[in-house]
């Protein structure tokens, strides 16, 4: 006999899947109300990558879809509201109170405008505020804007009076801070008050040894085991107001995937490994460098913006980025320079990534004439940006500096992570969950080699004698390096790691040391 009572009960809890808006229309209504991803993510209890997905056309289900549905709807019904409620009845004639202001408010859009609840430092004067624009505190009213002149009648202003306003304005470099204003930074298309930037690393460092009651080592290493969110985090709040989004997902093509659970993708990141066959007869004192910040400043590389797109030819165009299918050229210079492709036992074409197809082509130049051009069979690639995470760098290289400045070694541990792990966790990776761009770690390592290439050929080009260049950070050099490096522990500075003596001062040439097995 059928059990009816269990299809009825079937039928009870079935329900129809909530329908979502477009997803051009769940980033808007986000925006609308000011919110990031990450503030977003939090709520619906998602990481922000996946926040982005749905933005991108990806859709969620089950509960977390209707979570999803009743927040976009919660945003719109916001959205029309406060649209409804700005907006005039009636068109404000010459004497309409609301229409002097809307008149004079100092570059707001009428469409974003909330009150609130407790006056803020104007973006433009400093002064309290009672409103915001697009989450910035403003005055509406432009006579309680200390930056904004009053209007006055329109007059002719003769050359005398243009070289008194100059007289005037000359010596605003000599006022006080207060009199100068509130001093701004850019955050997407307006500005913001420098004071009201958060210092994410300052405050989670002060935070954690207050955790751990000033106990250093304790404090580290709880900042350590969090460096991943906290780097995600940095980088989503320094993408706020971005030109570009971030695609946190994106399909990618074969050869960016792992051949095996143990086991490499294609791509090849010329990581060298060289040491010079043969010395000069005698004997020589070699200091081994090391070079700061190796991954942080590879941060800044031409990354792609969104999904990689196949092409074929030996073409490259320079507003793109990604990864070519090419054959290397010859290097006749190995033994007095690394091969910029790093150490290759097979031959023939190889996956590289964009760092290492521009130092070859830039070698390959009038400038150099080091070796021919690589041909170039195929390639992944998509629209590209230097910049990308410029910000981004810079907020983990001014702490650094700041941690160094200060003889903080917890901040300089927990940024060094922090710029490290995010590097080596962008691939296949079960720590960072938030984005996945096998090709942006590829290009960012990459990147570093070609940057420790570059560091060899000034060496050599200066007159000193390279004798090793080992993975992202360590070059071998025997001559007087101070006069070519400078010394330090900041990112554009090298630091001592090993002074050591190499040969017996006979008259007869001798074999460099050897790199480890």
């Amino acid at each position: 006999m059928t059990d009816f009572g269990a299809i009825d009960a079937l039928l009870a809890g079935a329900k129809k899947e909530v329908m979502l808006p477009p997803a051009e229309e769940r980033r808007r209504l986000r925006e609308g109300l000011n919110l990031s991803r990450a503030q977003l993510a939090t709520a619906l209890g998602v990481g922000a990558s996946t926040v982005g997905g749905w933005e991108s056309g990806r859709d969620p289900s089950g509960e977390v879809r209707e979570k999803y549905a009743y927040f976009l709807e919660g945003a719109r019904t916001k959205l029309d509201a406060a649209a409804a409620a700005e907006a005039p009845a009636d068109e404000p004639g010459d004497n309409d109170p609301a229409g002097a202001e809307q008149a004079v408010a100092p570059g707001s859009d009428s469409d974003d405008v909330d009150v609130l609840p407790a006056p803020q430092p104007c973006v433009l004067c400093g002064q309290p505020a009672r409103h915001q624009v697009e989450g910035f505190p403003q005055h509406l009213d432009s006579a309680e804007c200390g930056a904004v002149e009053p209007v006055q009648a329109e007059k002719p202003v003769s050359e005398p009076a243009l070289q008194q306003t100059s007289r005037q304005l000359a010596p605003a470099g000599r006022q006080s801070q207060a009199a100068r204003g509130v001093k701004v930074v850019p955050v997407g298309r307006r500005v913001q008050a420098a004071s009201d930037t958060p210092d994410l690393i300052g405050s989670a460092v002060a935070a954690a040894l207050a955790e751990h009651a000033g106990d250093v080592e304790a404090a580290t290493a709880a900042l350590v085991k969090r460096a991943i969110p906290d780097a995600m985090a940095l980088l989503d709040h320094t993408r706020k107001g971005g030109r570009y989004d971030i695609v946190a997902h994106p399909w990618l093509p074969d050869i960016l995937r792992k051949q095996s659970a143990r086991g490499a993708d294609q791509v090849w990141e010329a990581r060298p490994k060289w040491t010079r066959p043969e010395l000069p007869a005698g004997q020589h004192e070699v200091t081994a460098l090391d070079v700061n910040g190796a991954y942080l400043s590879a941060l800044k590389t031409h990354l792609p913006l969104g999904q990689l797109e196949h092409s074929t030819g030996d073409h490259h165009d320079r507003r793109r980025a990604g990864v070519h299918l090419i054959t290397p050229p010859v290097w006749d210079h190995d033994a007095v320079l690394p091969n910029p492709i790093g150490n290759r036992d097979e031959p023939g074409p190889l996956w590289v990534t964009e760092p290492t197809l521009r130092l070859l082509l830039r070698l390959s130049g009038p400038k150099y004439g080091l070796c021919d051009p690589p041909e170039i069979h195929e390639s992944w690639t998509s629209g590209a940006t230097e910049g990308l995470l410029e910000k981004f760098r810079i907020a983990l290289k001014d702490a650094r500096d700041r941690a160094i400045g200060e003889d903080d070694e917890v901040t300089l541990e927990y940024v060094k992570q922090m710029y490290s792990k995010f590097v080596s966790t962008l691939g296949e990776s079960n720590y960072n969950r938030e984005l996945y761009r096998t090709d942006w770690m590829h290009l960012i390592r990459s990147q570093a080699f070609a940057n420790l290439w570059t560091k060899a050929f000034k060496a050599y080009d200066e007159g000193l004698m390279v004798v090793r260049a080992m993975g992202t950070d360590e070059l071998h050099v025997i001559g007087d390096w101070r006069a070519v490096f400078p010394e330090g522990r900041g990112v554009t500075e090298v630091k001592v790691k090993d002074v050591y003596t190499v040969g017996t001062g006979q008259d007869q040439p001798m074999q460099a040391p050897q790199s480890p097995s």
